[in-house]
């Protein structure tokens, strides 16, 4: 690991607000080139936006109760979606009608990706289990169940070979599809947020004792923690930022914090809003970030 990157081009100038959503907004989520964002909430929408020139484009309404993740495949064509009706939502981004709904999942559904080629949507539930769905087929059954979790899995990852899982069984796991083999990880502590480095080869897992923990994806290692904000009872993002140099992530309080990779040390936090910080998103190229809070609003930061 190295550390680059000066704390001066951090993303903390507020560039921007997206109001629409009413009541908290759960997601919110770049497109693949980062010039568009979609968000998702408690009002039973997801909505698409150019946030760089603060304009709502579309809503997208069909699901019965709150949503909670959404993605968007690399060709901007099809969305998945899911939350508290236990469907996963797929749709067509142009008409914002739904194509397929999948059904399989037993409870509310937490988290949904679609693999490299928009052609799998993996899903991970309350249920304990994460369903693959094909969405060429025809068939609303699931290609592939794991369901060797103890409790709620919160968050998925995908490699073009594996499916990682974080799970309030304080578990991360990863599945290598082709061979069928998973490693567990074990935090001793709640799981309800994973995401990769860019390289791929670490693991960012924000976990329900106010700590985010990195580990090494080939040998399992704890590389570091990093401590400062609130995260107790409520399922929050974190991410690193674009060049791997910085660790950031929301707090319940409202504030964002941003830590050096290396050292963790809190480079910067400051109050982003005035209720919990649900999602941070950096966009994929500039030093650009997203973020959306159970205040109802999503945030544009720049440097």
């Amino acid at each position: 690991m190295t550390s680059s990157g000066s704390s001066s081009e951090l993303p903390r100038k507020e560039a921007g607000v997206l109001r629409g959503h009413e009541g908290a907004v759960l997601a919110a989520r770049f497109n693949g080139d980062g010039n568009y964002c979609l968000s998702c909430g408690k009002d039973r929408t997801l909505r698409l936006w150019n946030p760089h020139r603060g304009i709502h484009i579309k809503t997208y309404k069909s699901h019965g109760r709150e949503v909670r993740d959404v993605h968007v495949t690399s060709d901007n064509a099809k969305i998945c979606s899911c939350g508290g009706d236990r469907q996963v939502f797929y749709w067509d981004v142009a008409t914002g009608r739904v194509i397929r709904k999948f059904r399989g999942h037993d409870s509310e559904v937490n988290a949904v990706k679609f693999n490299e080629y928009g052609s799998v949507v993996v899903s991970a539930g309350y249920d304990r289990s994460v369903r693959a769905w094909d969405c060429r087929s025809h068939s609303t059954e699931p290609i592939q169940i794991i369901d060797t979790f103890m409790d709620s899995v919160m968050s998925i990852c995908l490699t073009k070979t594996e499916i990682i899982a974080g799970s309030v069984d304080a578990t991360v796991r990863t599945f290598d599809i082709r061979i069928g083999r998973e490693l567990v990880d074990d935090l001793k502590q709640p799981v309800n947020c994973i995401s990769l480095s860019n390289d791929t080869n670490c693991t960012l897992a924000n976990c329900l004792d106010s700590t985010l923990r990195l580990l090494d994806r080939t040998t399992g290692e704890l590389l570091q923690q990093y401590k400062g904000h609130i995260c107790k009872s409520y399922k929050m993002d974190c991410c690193l930022t674009n060049t791997d140099a910085h660790v950031t992530g929301g707090s319940e309080d409202g504030f964002i914090y941003f830590w050096d990779l290396v050292d963790a040390s809190v480079v910067s936090s400051f109050r982003a809003h005035s209720s919990v910080v649900t999602s941070v998103n950096y966009h994929p190229k500039d030093c650009c970030m997203i973020t959306s809070s159970v205040d109802g609003t999503i945030r544009i930061w720049k440097a």
